[in-house]
């Protein structure tokens, strides 16, 4: 209001013949943002500013510097950010300073040691660095914790207690001890961290070496495997006897159960628990293959191996699966034990063909009970 006078406004004081602003407090107002330059640093016969808490923000304008006459400026709790204000430090007449609680950064200029009237300092809760200047020796009440400053702590500053320094992991002495406990912590974590990282380290050697190892005995193992005419003994678990398939001796059998594929010769065929039979994959490919029946998953045969043993072969189609899949069902199907359920015995797995070997049963199905036998389809005999 241009008709009133401004030392008439809230928070604002003038000299004696109300021809000059003296003091500006507005702590607490709801002010946000920067102080736009040119403002307030005009104010040139200013003795105190107090703008606390309130949500100021950015840089102190360096036109604080015609504030000469400034004794007291009260700055904290706000969000200023920046150094050190650059316009406040020829302001040799302070005697009070707070700029604590806010996002100062960087170094304490030295040139602060030219407040010769300087009774009160704040610089609390901030991110200060650096070491700290000696100050005004008329200091009464000083606080630079929480900061980031370090080196060692100026002889006129050493009569405060240790609560004004607190919070800077880099001081020491005064009132602090010499080291500080802290950085006594710190290089024991050091020294804990690499050695972790060093017995990490040999623990993964270890665990790559036997990793190494345990692949070279299974190569081995399939080596030897491979090269043994016949296989042992079932033993238990699902994958108790595997052999493995010569590239010799395809037959008709072959081709009618398997489809003539050339995975055979590169898979096994794997027993479950409790199989009594003695035969490999190449003797039931050699055997005679008679169709029992057609369903929905696959046809099935019935195998008279050379030894006159007989089984009957699934061979499924349409079963789209990955080898560790189809091994999974086949251990819950071997499993399976019940009066009514012919036990599988063996299984064989490859890209293009999948095959189920189950006991035969002489008497026939209870398909066949039930809706009569179904023409058997001689296929070629033995090669």
């Amino acid at each position: 209001n241009n008709k009133s006078s401004v030392c008439s406004w809230v928070g604002i004081e003038c000299d004696a013949d109300q021809s000059s602003v003296h003091s500006l407090r507005l702590p607490g107002a709801g002010l946000v943002g920067p102080i736009p330059p040119q403002t307030l640093g005009r104010l040139s016969q200013l003795r105190v500013l107090s703008l606390r808490s309130n949500r100021l923000s950015g840089e102190i304008p360096s036109d604080f510097s015609n504030l000469t006459l400034l004794r007291s400026l009260y700055l904290q709790n706000n969000a200023f950010s920046g150094g050190f204000p650059a316009g406040v430090t020829p302001l040799a007449r302070l005697t009070r300073l707070d700029l604590s609680s806010n996002n100062f950064t960087g170094p304490i200029p030295f040139a602060v040691n030219n407040w010769t009237r300087l009774t009160g300092l704040f610089l609390e809760n901030n991110a200060f660095s650096g070491p700290l200047p000696s100050i005004s020796a008329k200091l009464v009440d000083f606080n630079a914790s929480n900061n980031r400053l370090n080196g060692s702590i100026p002889r006129n500053l050493q009569r405060f207690s240790a609560a004004a320094f607190a919070g800077n992991l880099g001081l020491c002495g005064g009132p602090l001890p010499p080291f500080q406990p802290i950085h006594k912590k710190s290089k024991k974590l050091s020294t804990a961290a690499i050695v972790l990282i060093s017995v990490g380290a040999v623990l993964a050697l270890l665990i790559l070496l036997l990793l190494l190892f345990c692949c070279l005995r299974r190569k081995q193992r399939q080596q030897q495997q491979q090269q043994s005419p016949k296989p042992p003994k079932p033993v238990p678990g699902a994958a108790a006897r595997s052999v493995p398939v010569d590239a010799a001796g395809t037959s008709s059998s072959k081709d009618d159960i398997t489809g003539g594929s050339a995975d055979v010769e590169r898979n096994k065929l794997v027993f479950f628990d409790g199989g009594v039979y003695s035969f490999d994959l190449e003797d039931l490919l050699r055997a005679s293959a008679e169709v029992l029946g057609k369903g929905s998953v696959g046809t099935s045969y019935k195998a008279v191996l050379e030894d006159g043993t007989t089984v009957v072969v699934k061979r499924l189609k349409d079963v789209v699966v990955t080898k560790k899949e189809f091994e999974m069902q086949m251990e819950v199907l071997g499993k399976v034990r019940h009066d009514n359920v012919v036990p599988f015995r063996a299984f064989y797995f490859s890209r293009d063909e999948k095959l189920l070997v189950s006991e035969y049963v002489a008497a026939g199905s209870l398909s066949a009970l039930l809706h009569g036998s179904p023409v058997n389809l001689r296929l070629r005999g033995n090669r």
